[in-house]
C-alpha cells in the first residue's frame, strides 16, 4: 500500500466523526430558516402522497375505459376536485400524477448532476486543452435556447417519458458544470491536494477522494434547485404533447384539460389543480435549495 493510500485511509477514518458533527450543525442551522423548513415540509408531503398512492388508488380508478363518473363534473362531496372529460376523479389523478412528475424530475436531475459534475471536475482538474474543450462545449450548449433544443431532442427521440428525461438532462447540465469547475479549481489550490499529489496520488484519487467530497455541498445545492427547473421542463414538454399519453403526469393533465374542452366548459377544477401543484412543488424545491445554499455558504445571503 502506497503512502498516499495510507494517508487517505487515515484521513477518511478521522473525518467520519467530523462529518456527523457537520450534519448536526447543518440540521440546526437549517431549522432556523422558516422558508426552508416550509419548503421541505411541502416536499415531504408530496413525496409521501406519491409513495402511498398505490395503497388507495387502483388502476380501475384511472382507466378511462372502466370509470363511470359524470363527465367534467364540478367539485362535490364524492369528487372533491371534480372529474375530467372521461369521468375520472381529478383528486386521484392529481395524487397519482405526483408519482410520475416527481420521478421524471428527479431522474432528469440525477442525470444532469452526473453529467455536469463529471464535466466540471474533469475540466477543472486537467485544465489545458481538455478543460478548454469541455468549456467550449459547455458554452455552446449555453448559447443554444434550452426549450427549443429540448423540444427538438424529445421529438427526435420519440414520444415518451424516456425521451423527455434525456432531453431535460441534455439541456440542463451546463450550470452545474460551470459551478463545479470553478469550485474544483479552488479546491485544487489548497495545500492538502498538493500534499496528496506530492505523496504520489494519481489523477483519479485526487478527483474522487480530494475534490469530490469538497464539491459535494455545491452539487447538493445545485441539484435541489435543478429539480425545480426539471419539473417545469417536464410539464412544458408534456403539455406540448411530447409525453406518453397513457401516463398520468401534471403536464399531461394540463394537456388533456386544455385540448378536451375544460377551458371552453369553464371546468376550472380540472385546469387549476395540476398547475397549482406544479407551482407549489417548484416553490418547495426552490425554498429548500435556497435555504441549503445559505446554510452552506452564509455569504450568499449577504450578496442577495
Amino acid at each position: 500500500m502506497s503512502a498516499a493510500q495510507v494517508l487517505s485511509s487515515q484521513e477518511v477514518a478521522a473525518a467520519v466523526p467530523a462529518r456527523f458533527a457537520g450534519v448536526r450543525r447543518f440540521a440546526r442551522a437549517f431549522r432556523h430558516r422558516p422558508s426552508g423548513v416550509a419548503g421541505l415540509a411541502v416536499l415531504l408531503l408530496f413525496s409521501l402522497l406519491a409513495l402511498v398512492a398505490p395503497l388507495f388508488i387502483g388502476q380501475d380508478q384511472l382507466d378511462v375505459t372502466k370509470v363511470d363518473g359524470p363527465l367534467l363534473s364540478a367539485p362535490s362531496g364524492h369528487y372533491p376536485l371534480g372529474t375530467d372529460q372521461a369521468g375520472r376523479n381529478v383528486l386521484l389523478l392529481l395524487i397519482w400524477g405526483s408519482r410520475e412528475s416527481l420521478r421524471i424530475g428527479i431522474i432528469a436531475t440525477a442525470l444532469t448532476v452526473v453529467i455536469g459534475a463529471g464535466i466540471g471536475i474533469v475540466a477543472g482538474h486537467y485544465g489545458g486543452w481538455v478543460g478548454r474543450a469541455l468549456m467550449h462545449v459547455t458554452d455552446w450548449f449555453i448559447a443554444l435556447p434550452s426549450l427549443p433544443l429540448a423540444i427538438s431532442l424529445a421529438a427526435v427521440l420519440g414520444q415518451g417519458e424516456t425521451s423527455i428525461t434525456i432531453a431535460i438532462a441534455a439541456t440542463s447540465w451546463t450550470a452545474t458544470a460551470r459551478l463545479v469547475r470553478a469550485q474544483t479549481l479552488a479546491v485544487e489550490a489548497r495545500p492538502f491536494v498538493e500534499r496528496a499529489r506530492a505523496l504520489g496520488a494519481g489523477d483519479w484519487q485526487i478527483m474522487v477522494r480530494q475534490v469530490l467530497p469538497n464539491v459535494t455541498p455545491l452539487i447538493l445545492v445545485s441539484s435541489t434547485l435543478t429539480v425545480a427547473g426539471a419539473l417545469l421542463s417536464e410539464a412544458t414538454l408534456t403539455f406540448l404533447g411530447l409525453g406518453n399519453p397513457a401516463s398520468i403526469t401534471w403536464g399531461e393533465m394540463l394537456n388533456n384539460a386544455f385540448f378536451n374542452g375544460a377551458f371552453t366548459a369553464d371546468a376550472w377544477w380540472y385546469l387549476l389543480p395540476p398547475g397549482l401543484a406544479i407551482l407549489v412543488v417548484v416553490l418547495g424545491f426552490t425554498l429548500t435549495g435556497r435555504a441549503v445554499e445559505h446554510v452552506l455558504d452564509p455569504r450568499t445571503e449577504d450578496r442577495s
